[in-house]
């Protein structure tokens, strides 16, 4: 059986990032693992009129920004029970650069929050999770953060 030395753990920075992060922690602990938190602007969606447009780089800027600040803080809050963490704020499709993220620092081990969707909701906007399991180069473990 594979050890586990490094776990990439996606962050959204929504109300159930807190609890995914301590379930996380806990995990990295027991496995004297590396976690490594990605989150993943998201930034073309929505955007797509505005490509040609200079507002569109400062759109862009603004977002990466905001987010690398939420990153530092989630990293600073932590920094007690998650020694060593890292963390990461990507752009583009958010399944593909998790699973980038993954190759990129030789995951062992994804843990990933989910969001609970159900039924028309999930038909229409698919889960990242479940894309998330398809793809991943490593056993990925799906954290309910409503149970």
């Amino acid at each position: 059986m594979q050890e586990v030395h490094q776990i990439i753990v996606p962050v959204d920075f929504s109300k159930a990032t807190a609890k995914l992060v301590d379930y996380a922690s806990y995990m990295a602990e027991k496995l004297s693992a590396t976690i490594h938190f990605v989150h993943v602007a998201e930034i073309n969606q929505g955007h797509d009129m505005l490509l040609g447009s200079s507002v569109f780089g400062d759109i862009k800027e603004k977002i990466i920004a905001a987010a690398e600040e939420r990153m530092t803080n989630l990293l600073e809050d932590n920094s007690e029970c998650c020694k060593g963490c890292t963390g990461k704020v990507v752009s583009g499709d958010i399944v593909d650069a998790i699973i980038d993220h993954a190759n990129n620092n030789k995951a062992d081990l994804i843990i990933i929050s989910t969001h609970g969707t159900k039924g028309l909701e999930k038909i229409l906007l698919g889960s990242v999770a479940e894309r998330v399991i398809r793809k991943a180069p490593c056993p990925t473990l799906i954290y309910n953060p409503y149970k």
